[in-house]
């Protein structure tokens, strides 16, 4: 059966997620957490495109990237990634073979019913990641992701972030634009809240 054929635009937001193979811990340790990073850093240095928000779990990871006019496809930037991480990965531990799961999924933002509100949930579900496995208590007390470039102004999230265009159109300034962001925050966490119970 053939595989599906990418969509592939520029100028839209793509919400990417892809597992460890087998679903396996494969990033559990920080180190690797922070490898994944530096890839980040240097695929940006590499490509045209905006990273808008990022979380490394131990078993997979989320990217919501922008594609640029002019720019890399979404398929070669995200291609790029998984490549150098698994070649790094495998030659680190060495080891041969996949390190990937599957193909990444993705979403495209501009498809949601509601793309604006639709964006800004999705990156506090992303955020939310590491809370609904337990890794800690609050999106904000976990390193790799980057929730707080999206709360405090010079945050260092270990790779520049760009902010989406609709979290520029919550507000003029930055104190406002965050204010509103929390709301979204806040909304998130009734729904979480009332999800474990139900």
């Amino acid at each position: 059966m053939a595989r599906k054929l990418r969509v592939q635009l520029p100028e839209h937001t793509y919400h990417i997620m892809s597992r460890c193979i087998e679903w396996r811990d494969m990033m559990q340790e920080e180190y690797f957490k922070a490898c994944f990073v530096d890839i980040l850093n240097r695929t940006k240095e590499k490509y045209d495109f905006k990273l808008i928000a990022y979380c490394i779990m131990d078993n997979h990871i989320h990217m919501v990237i922008h594609t640029t006019s002019g720019g890399a496809p979404i398929a070669r930037i995200v291609q790029y990634i998984k490549a150098r991480f698994a070649e790094m990965y495998n030659k680190i531990i060495g080891r041969t073979g996949p390190f990937w799961n599957e193909r990444y999924k993705d979403i495209i933002v501009q498809f949601a019913h509601d793309a604006f509100h639709y964006l800004l949930w999705l990156l506090w579900y992303i955020a939310f990641n590491p809370v609904r496995k337990r890794r800690c208590d609050s999106p904000v007390k976990y390193r790799y992701s980057s929730i707080q470039s999206y709360l405090q102004e010079d945050a260092d999230v270990g790779v520049k972030i760009d902010h989406h265009e609709y979290f520029l159109q919550l507000g003029d300034s930055f104190s406002e634009r965050v204010r509103r962001f929390l709301q979204y925050e806040e909304a998130y966490r009734k729904r979480y809240s009332i999800a474990q119970w139900v």
